[in-house]
């Protein structure tokens, strides 16, 4: 994979004025994995999977890492190769994901909860040479898979970590780590992490970052978490995603004591909040609730200081909830395409951090603007649109990239919000139609691509509907063919042949006798939200 270059006659311009403000430079994540493990060696680092909870430390991961990077050099992995893991938040995932950096190689992180669906295409569009996935996670048996993945033309090898030898496959333990290890020559505007995002087409998109910009977006990380000496920060979300891939690199980059936990369990939360005493953790809603309905404040959570928060807007009870626990909530604001764009400050006032997704972070640069294109005045909702130097470089399918920026450059997020007087930005709604599910942002569009193929649905269409313990769920609203009967059951038989993760299985149905449309034909989506499932309240 090489670099891409964003659309739009300033980016240039805006790259030169990164690098000239010192956000960009020629200092790659090899080199920042190299010094981080000389500096941060000793750094504590936990895994608390269902069965087993492994110790370990940064230079031991680092170690590993080193060999495992020239078991893929081995197999012919180097600069220009893309390679997809697709694991929980285990020993090997940490491993795997610096070992396929330090080869040079382009890293494609995959949510382990994607079916055989999402990977087949994400295996094609990046042209993986190698895949990296577990043998199984509970009951799901990934080693299924082998047979029809296989037949991806790029794919040379597969990797399972755990379980038995599998014919045509090799195993974690099998990887050659007597290698010598040899650092390739990868440049820092180089593409080096390709996450894959359902937006509001029905593919997943592939967004493309450089060593350049996932360094940057590293180095806001003291002004989004807790960094002090002593800090213990607690990982929930996936590695799959940005945040996660973020969540997993920050041991290394930044020192800090790591405990992550493999599946979202909020008893098991709480009692590992309670053992390593965690001071920090970043989630949804979602993830509060949980910890909170588990038990309120008492000594198992008498270390958690702060909380920030992401994905959803924040009920007031729950704020109030939060506070009384002791715990400091505040609000963050990003995409994959642009991790950080603007957070709360732990010092903000209550009323801040509750309602406002927070100011702009240093480098970065936030608009918001009516159809036109024009600014709008404070507290006058419009589109957001950003830029800065963790922003992406472009889409992997680059003829996505049009859409996505203005012609001078700035980001088009999809998003809607407003400025208050103190310069902080609160996201009111949102103008790509997704569905964003405890954390989980879900396309309506390969929802609908599967709803429609039931033999009882004339017509139908996917919108997000608020759920008190998920944030937002997948509702269907259907037109039945005539004489057709229709409820969830069936739905979710339907959904389960076809291959799509559980989580983006409709919740809920409507039955309409017709879909409300505008003049030129295009589906009302908001007046289906507001009729039959009630708008999603802002905080």
């Amino acid at each position: 994979m090489t670099t891409t270059e964003s659309p739009g006659r300033d980016r240039e311009a805006l790259r030169a004025k990164w690098y000239r403000e010192g956000w960009y430079s020629d200092r790659t994540l090899l080199d920042a994995f190299e010094e981080g493990a000389r500096e941060h060696a000793s750094t504590t680092v936990v895994f608390a999977g269902a069965e087993t909870v492994i110790d370990t430390t940064v230079g031991e991961i680092h170690r590993e890492a080193r060999r495992i990077a020239a078991a893929l050099q081995g197999m012919g992995v180097g600069p220009g190769d893309a390679v997809v893991v697709q694991l929980p938040s285990r020993f090997e995932c940490a491993v795997a994901y610096q070992a396929v950096l330090l080869a040079g190689a382009t890293l494609v992180p995959v949510v382990h909860i994607y079916g055989t669906a999402e990977l087949s295409f994400i295996l094609g569009e990046s042209a993986a040479k190698v895949l990296i996935m577990p043998d199984r996670i509970r009951s799901t048996r990934y080693t299924d898979r082998i047979a029809q993945l296989s037949a991806i033309p790029t794919l040379e090898q597969i990797v399972v970590v755990g379980g038995e030898h599998h014919a045509g496959v090799t195993t974690w333990s099998q990887l050659d780590r007597d290698g010598e290890y040899r650092r390739p020559r990868v440049r820092s505007d180089d593409v080096c992490l390709l996450v894959y995002t359902s937006g509001t087409t029905s593919a997943p998109k592939g967004v493309q970052h450089s060593h350049n910009s996932v360094l940057a977006e590293q180095r806001t990380m003291p002004h989004l978490q807790d960094t002090s000496p002593g800090a213990v920060h607690l990982v929930s979300f996936p590695p799959g995603h940005i945040a996660g891939v973020g969540g997993m690199l920050r041991p290394i980059l930044h020192g800090t004591d790591t405990v992550y936990l493999e599946n979202w369990d909020p008893r098991v939360a709480v009692e590992l909040i309670g053992r390593y005493r965690v001071t920090s953790t970043v989630g949804t809603p979602f993830h509060l609730t949980g910890i909170l309905d588990v038990q309120d404040r008492d000594e198992k959570l008498a270390s958690l200081r702060e909380m920030m928060l992401g994905a959803a807007t924040v009920p007031d009870e729950l704020g109030r909830r939060a506070a009384a626990a002791g715990i400091t909530t505040y609000r963050c604001y990003g995409a994959s395409e642009h991790p950080t764009i603007t957070v709360c400050d732990i010092g903000d006032p209550q009323e801040a951090r509750i309602h406002t997704d927070g100011a702009p972070l240093p480098g970065v640069q936030v608009r918001v603007l009516d159809p036109q294109g024009r600014d709008v005045p404070v507290g006058v909702d419009g589109e957001i649109v950003t830029r800065g130097p963790d922003q992406f470089v472009g889409y992997r399918d680059s003829s996505l990239d049009e859409a996505a920026f203005t012609e001078d450059g700035w980001l088009r997020t999809g998003d809607l919000g407003h400025f208050d007087t103190d310069g902080r930005i609160s996201i009111t709604d949102r103008i790509k139609d997704v569905i964003i599910r405890a954390g989980e942002t879900i396309s309506s569009g390969q929802i609908e691509d599967v709803l429609c193929t039931h033999p009882a649905v004339a017509e139908g269409v996917v919108v997000a509907a608020p759920d008190e313990r998920y944030g937002e769920v997948a509702a269907a609203v259907v037109v039945l063919t005539p004489g057709a009967q229709l409820d969830l059951d069936q739905l979710r038989g339907h959904f389960a042949a076809s291959g799509l993760a559980k989580q983006k299985t409709p919740e809920k149905l409507a039955i309409v006798d017709e879909l409300p449309r505008t003049a030129v034909g295009k589906i009302r989506k908001s007046d289906l939200r507001k009729t039959y499932f009630g708008k999603v309240e802002n905080a």
